[in-house]
């Protein structure tokens, strides 16, 4: 509490905290486009202002925003796509987006200007705690549910948690718990610089909890810098418990997380390649059947244990089926975790049966995932990179403004194509563009629509430098590296976390879309 109930005062409780600011974080960053917008709307009601005060010299914003706005404009004239079916929606849409982001930065911005930095202070840890509560009551409920302390290890239910428990510790935003993986891994930064142990351990805490193995590499690679180069002996200390708690959560809670993070690593430097379809199979229509590469790595982690233990696998006679230890006790095995009872349920899932059939109806159209069979060189990140380059390449034009918004690989374009993979859209207003469903959507179904051992994020095509490079060309990067990162470099001297944070930001742009 920030006052005792002696000196209760609720005036002075609310002017503690920016509960407008307070507020409208825990609105907009709802994964509901549904709460987004009444979030903006109910801001600007309560604070109202619209002055942004764009400036070339000495912005008080970053340009990157108004300029990635007008570049947008400028590749809708110069791609000609004015009587393009359905797109004029998704233009609009992906305007409407870049411009809630404006909206957004001027009123945190505003809320920067209008309070001390002790009130915006304790308004940042009011809504870390909150995030820490829902994301306790996630992983509560997951242990009433299943009744072990630990469903990290719990192999049950054919394994519907285990590896997989962190994808439903979502916290208050209700998005993906990578999401809530990167807010933490902020607040890990900034509770760092303000000196602050309790908060940097409840959002480390939290942070582990979401199992976001990319998300804790990339931090720790922070805070090593920061170990390094920007630390007193106390901060130092904070830095070394966070590793160890790392190391206790992936060496005892969930170890299997060892295998999945070696697997992943591995198939991003040699990614497997699938054996070759028969002729009969291909003319098979049985769908190919899904298992998530979690699932499969915690099998893998299972079976190497057996294996170490010398476990026979062997049929055990039935007479030592139940085996007698003395004084009249009989000891009853419990079944094999690696035999149906645990084991991942064998039925292609509704998400597997769209895409797959997808690729059936747009057979002529997907160089790679309608084939039966195939072999790659590259995760598929570094395919869709190199498709970016060649499709520019083959049109220099749209090298300087991009192919446009929602046409080749943002997540307007994946949740315009009415797959369900960026959210809900309306069919009868669904929108592919051909560069999009030749190049980016058709890595992501070449991976996503086949093994398990394939699912992760090194194969998904979404980036943020991959986006601006395609569809706002060179005009998109230089905003991005002049506007955006030049502004915090520009005001380095005044920034305490900023530094840190934004290398952390420019990680996670590697498999994260902006709009």
């Amino acid at each position: 509490m920030f006052y005792s109930a002696r000196n209760f005062n609720f005036r002075r409780i609310l002017n503690a905290i920016d509960w407008k600011l307070l507020l409208f974080l825990m609105l907009f960053l709802n994964v509901k486009l549904a709460v987004k917008i009444p979030a903006i709307i109910i801001i600007y009601l309560l604070r109202f202002n619209f002055d942004f005060k764009f400036s070339f010299k000495n912005p008080r914003l970053p340009l990157f925003y108004l300029l990635i706005i007008i570049t947008a404009f400028v590749g809708f004239a110069l791609n000609d796509t004015f009587d393009a079916p359905n797109y004029l929606a998704v233009f609009f849409i992906g305007i409407a987006f870049w411009g809630m982001c404006l909206l957004a930065v001027h009123q945190v911005k505003l809320a920067v200007e209008k309070n001390d930095t002790e009130v915006i202070h304790r308004t940042i840890i009011a809504f870390f705690v909150i995030n820490a509560v829902i994301s306790l009551i996630n992983i509560g409920l997951i242990v009433w549910e299943t009744g072990a302390l630990n469903p990290y290890r719990y192999q049950g239910g054919y394994q519907k948690y285990f590896i997989q428990t962190g994808d439903y510790i979502r916290g208050l935003t209700f998005d993906t718990s990578t999401t809530n993986a990167v807010l933490n891994a902020f607040g890990v930064i900034y509770f760092l610089t303000k000196k602050n142990p309790m908060m940097v351990l409840v959002c480390m805490v939290v942070l582990l909890l979401t199992g976001s193995n990319f998300t804790n590499v990339a931090l720790m690679a922070v805070l090593v810098l920061l170990f390094i180069f920007k630390t007193n002996r106390d901060q130092k200390s904070i830095i070394v418990v966070c590793a160890m708690l790392l190391a206790v959560f992936m060496a005892k809670v969930s170890p299997q997380n060892n295998l999945y993070t070696f697997v992943t690593v591995r198939n991003m430097i040699a990614p497997p390649t699938l054996p070759a379809v028969s002729e009969a199979s291909a003319n098979n229509k049985q769908p190919v059947n899904p298992e998530d590469i979690k699932r499969q790595a915690a099998k893998n982690y299972l079976d190497s244990i057996k294996a170490k233990l010398n476990i026979n696998r062997q049929p055990i006679p039935a007479v030592y089926v139940i085996p007698y230890v003395g004084a009249g006790r009989y000891i009853i095995s419990g079944p094999d975790i690696n035999t149906p009872p645990y084991q991942t349920a064998t039925d292609t899932d509704n998400e597997q049966r769209q895409l797959l059939a997808f690729i059936d109806t747009h057979k002529t159209e997907l160089p790679m995932s309608a084939k039966n069979s195939f072999s790659y060189g590259l995760p598929g990140k570094g395919i869709a990179f190199l498709q970016t380059l060649k499709f520019l390449q083959r049109h220099p034009l749209k090298a300087v403004a991009g192919d446009g918004i929602g046409n080749f690989s943002s997540k307007v374009a994946f949740k315009a194509a009415g797959l369900g993979l960026a959210g809900g859209y309306p069919a009868k207003h669904v929108y592919i563009s051909n560069d999009f469903l030749a190049n980016h959507l058709d890595v992501y179904l070449n991976f996503f629509s086949k093994k398990a051992e394939l699912h992760s994020l090194t194969n998904s095509p979404s980036s943020v430098y991959d986006q601006l490079l395609a569809e706002y060309g060179l005009l998109g990067i230089l905003a991005f590296c002049i506007f955006y990162l030049g502004f915090f470099i520009r005001q380095r001297r005044y920034l305490t976390y900023g530094i840190p944070v934004l290398l952390l930001v420019l990680a996670v742009f590697f498999y994260r879309l902006l709009v």
